[in-house]
């Protein structure tokens, strides 16, 4: 099979839909090699509370963007995109095709719409002391100082969005000047997308057991490794289920609690992503996550358009 035309295939979906499922099997049927747009899943050492894709699914089809920088590095955006780009290329050049799993709807969309970022590299001191004032003086305190030096930022953020926000006043502090506007140059592809369709409350269903899965199976275990190797305060630790896991391991929730607390953040997470991926957006073709035939058969028509 020849890919003639450099068309990428992405299958947007909320946590819990089932996407890496999906590729496993849709690899059975046609050579993809998938290029993981998912934030967390970068990290190395991170595999439980990011559900990574398994050994056994590794094997089942190639992954790019999956465990590749130490769980305290720099991570930006920007990284992402250009090594996205490379492996999109890579996988072109051996007559493959890309299947970007989407978890992360930022590094997506800006994927696919070509958004060039400037490639501001993060102060981790700057960052750390903005963190400290949002954790004592509350999240607005940052977002009322971005919109006095960079107005035009502070109207394209959510002031609830602290991450944004503190990298916005980073960029600002970085270059002396207002974040300039992001350019878009069309990627060297064209693309079709799927989405997986579910319920809301059959995801949450479905996120919850997850949840309760990696504590059983040693998210508490990994995270206490982390702590030990990279302490307490680094970024990724942060994020949902370790920071969760940590509280336990302080001693300040118990186990109960802390797999509460991360089924009711992957919750909000969820309804988070529909924001980025939205119903009405009329380049997603919407499927049932609960009909694989379904799914299967869309990707197959699309493929069948661009591969001889």
């Amino acid at each position: 099979m020849i890919n003639t035309n450099r068309n990428l295939i992405a299958l947007f979906g909320a946590t819990a839909s089932g996407k890496t499922a999906f590729a496993v099997e849709i690899a059975k049927h046609y050579p993809i090699e998938v290029i993981s747009a998912d934030s967390r899943q970068v990290r190395k050492k991170m595999t439980i509370g990011t559900a990574a894709p398994t050994v056994d699914e590794l094997h089942a089809v190639e992954h790019h963007l999956i465990a590749i920088v130490e769980p305290d590095a720099p991570w930006t955006i920007e990284e992402w995109l250009r090594r996205a780009a490379i492996a999109a290329n890579e996988i072109f050049n051996r007559n493959h095709i890309p299947l970007l799993l989407a978890g992360t709807g930022q590094y997506a969309w800006s994927f696919l719409k070509g958004l060039k970022i400037p490639p501001i590299p993060p102060d981790i001191e700057f960052r750390s002391k903005l963190e400290k004032i949002a954790e004592l003086e509350g999240a607005n305190v940052l977002y009322e100082k971005l919109r006095k030096i960079d107005s035009a930022s502070a109207d394209r953020i959510d002031y609830r969005n602290t991450r944004r926000v503190i990298r916005a006043l980073e960029i600002n502090h970085f270059t002396g000047k207002p974040v300039q506007p992001i350019t878009k140059t069309p990627p060297n592809f064209s693309w079709d997308i799927i989405g997986l369709d579910w319920e809301r409350s059959d995801l949450y269903s479905r996120a919850d057991k997850r949840v309760e899965l990696m504590y059983g199976i040693g998210l508490i275990e990994e995270t206490n490794d982390l702590i030990e190797k990279y302490g307490t305060e680094f970024e990724a630790l942060k994020s949902i289920g370790y920071s969760q896991s940590r509280d336990y391991i302080k001693g300040l929730i118990s186990k109960e609690k802390a797999i509460e607390l991360t089924q009711l953040d992957t919750h909000r997470l969820i309804r988070m992503q529909d924001t980025w991926f939205r119903k009405d957006d009329p380049t997603i073709n919407w499927v049932a996550g609960n009909n694989p035939k379904s799914v299967l058969s869309s990707i197959e028509h699309i493929v069948e358009n661009h591969v001889r």
